[in-house]
C-alpha cells in the first residue's frame, strides 16, 4: 500500500454538534436506519483505481436484499480526506460509510464520531488480526470494521549477498547480523549493508516490542510511556547498533524516500513496507542498470528475541459515522464488501487480509508467503484516549534522532519520550 496513513487532526469543532446529538451513547449501528432507502459510502481513491469491482459486488448483494435501495459513491484522495470529513460531520449530511487509515480511527472513537458495531455481525471477525482489531476497539467497544493490511518485511539484494558467499536470506538474527558485517566489510563505510532511515519509528517499535517494551502501558485505567522501561530500552539499544553499524546515510532522515536510496544502489537491505522493494526495482527509481528486477528478495524479518519481528500493520477501517441515519444498511454493506468474497478480491491485488484465516491461505502459496507469514507477529499504536494528542511522530523521530546521531544517550531519550507522551496520553 504505497500510501501514508496520515493522522486525524482538526475534529474538535466539529465534536460539539456530534455531542449535541447524543453521539457517545451506547446505541449499536444495528438498531437504526433498517429501513433507509439511501446509502452513502465514502472511499479513497485506492478503492476506486484498483477494486472497483468488489465495491461493485457489495452494491449488488445489498440492493438485492434491499430492492429500491440507492447507493451513491465518495472518493477522496488520503490528504484531504479527513478535512472534508470533519467539515460534514458539523452537519446533519454525514456519509454512512466512511474509510479511515487504521492510525486515524482513535482520535474520532475518543470524541463519539463512530457508532459502535457489534461484530458477531461481521465475517471472521473472531479472526481479525489484532493490530487490526487494536485500531477499531476502544474503551471496550467496536467502532469499525478492518477492512485490509499491509504489513513490512525485510529485502535485500541477492547479488550482493552472493558477493560474499551467502546463498539464501537469513532464518534468525544472529544469521542477519553476520551476513551484514560480511556485507559491510566487503563494500566498505561508504555503503548501508542496511539502509535504516534513523527517524522510522515503525522499524524502531519493532525492536521495543520484539524486546518485551512498549511505546506506551495501561495499569489501573491510567496510561504511562513506557520507553524508558528496562524491555524498551533493549529494543532501542538494539537499534541504535545496527544504525551505528550498518547504517551509512544521513542519520537526520525518515523512511519516506528509503525506496528512492534504495533503488540508487547504495544499501544491500532496507527493513520496510513490502511494496518498498518493488518500488525500488522500477525502472524509475532503478539506478544500478535494472540489478534489482533481478536480485531484490523479501525475507520474514528475524528477531534479536529469536522469534519474528513483530510488524506494525498499516491499513484501513470502514466506520459508520454516528450521525448516520442508515447505520443498519451501512453495516450490512461493510459486511457484504469485507466478507469472504471482498477479502479475496483484495488479496489478489496484493493486500493483506483483514482475517486470520485468509492470512494462513496465504502463508502456503510461495508468492505471498513472506508478507503474510510477517503479518501474523504484529503490533500496534496505544489505544489510549490521549494518544491522537501525541505528536507522535515528532516524539518518537526526535528520540530516535538523539538516539542516532549521539545527541542523547538511549535512556535520557526514552525518558524525555516518555515525558512528553504521559502530558497529554489520558487527556480526552
Amino acid at each position: 500500500m504505497k500510501r501514508k496513513l496520515i493522522a486525524a487532526i482538526g475534529i474538535a469543532g466539529m465534536m460539539v454538534s456530534i455531542a449535541a446529538c447524543g453521539g457517545n451513547d451506547d446505541k449499536s449501528s444495528s438498531n437504526s436506519g433498517a429501513d433507509a432507502k439511501e446509502l452513502t459510502v465514502w472511499l479513497t481513491v485506492d478503492a476506486q483505481n484498483n477494486w472497483p469491482q468488489l465495491v461493485a459486488a457489495a452494491d449488488a448483494a445489498v440492493k438485492k436484499a434491499h430492492p429500491g435501495v440507492t447507493i451513491k459513491h465518495e472518493y477522496y484522495g488520503w490528504p484531504d480526506k479527513n478535512t472534508k470529513l470533519d467539515a460534514v460531520l458539523a452537519t446533519d449530511k454525514a456519509p454512512d460509510v466512511v474509510e479511515m487509515g487504521n492510525t486515524e480511527m482513535l482520535s474520532y472513537m475518543v470524541k463519539g464520531a463512530f457508532a459502535p458495531v457489534d461484530p458477531s455481525k461481521f465475517t471472521n471477525s473472531s479472526a481479525w488480526l489484532d493490530g487490526l482489531k487494536a485500531s477499531v476497539t476502544y474503551d471496550g467497544k467496536t467502532y469499525g470494521v478492518p477492512y485490509y493490511a499491509g504489513g513490512r518485511v525485510g529485502n535485500w539484494r541477492s547479488d550482493i549477498a552472493a558477493s560474499v558467499g551467502i546463498k539464501t536470506p537469513p532464518k534468525t538474527y544472529t544469521e542477519l547480523t553476520a551476513d551484514l558485517d560480511k556485507i559491510q566489510k566487503k563494500e566498505g563505510d561508504k555503503f548501508s549493508a542496511w539502509y535504516q532511515p534513523t527517524r522510522d519509528w515503525y522499524a524502531a517499535m519493532s525492536f521495543v516490542y520484539d524486546a518485551g517494551g512498549s511505546i506506551a502501558a495501561e495499569s489501573g485505567g491510567q496510561w504511562k510511556g513506557n520507553l524508558s522501561s528496562p524491555e524498551s530500552i533493549k529494543g532501542l539499544t538494539e537499534f541504535k547498533n545496527v544504525i551505528d553499524k550498518y547504517m551509512h546515510g544521513d542519520k537526520t532522515k525518515d523512511e519516506s524516500d528509503r525506496y528512492i536510496v534504495y533503488g540508487q544502489g547504495k544499501a544491500a537491505m532496507i527493513f520496510g513496507a513490502a511494496w518498498e522493494g518493488a518500488s525500488a526495482a522500477d525502472p524509475k527509481a532503478d539506478k544500478t542498470g535494472g540489478k534489482l528486477k533481478t536480485s531484490l528478495v523479501n525475507f520474514v524479518m528475524p528477531g534479536p528475541s529469536g522469534k519474528n519481528m513483530p510488524v506494525f500493520l498499516g491499513g484501513s477501517d470502514l466506520a459508520v459515522p454516528v450521525k448516520s441515519k442508515a447505520q443498519a444498511l451501512a453495516a450490512e454493506w461493510i459486511n457484504a464488501f469485507t466478507g469472504p468474497s471482498g477479502q479475496k478480491g483484495l488479496m489478489a491485488k496484493g493486500n493483506l487480509p483483514n482475517n486470520k484465516t485468509d492470512l494462513a491461505t496465504l502463508k502456503n502459496d510461495p508468492a505471498t508467503a513472506v508478507p503474510a507469514t510477517a503479518a501474523e507477529s504484529n503490533w500496534f499504536v496505544p489505544m489510549a484516549p490521549g494518544w491522537g494528542q501525541v505528536e507522535k511522530a515528532q516524539v518518537l523521530q526526535t528520540m530516535l534522532q538523539n538516539i542516532g546521531t549521539g545527541k542523547q544517550s538511549v535512556e535520557d531519550a526514552a525518558k524525555a519520550a516518555d515525558t512528553a507522551i504521559d502530558k497529554v496520553i489520558n487527556t480526552k
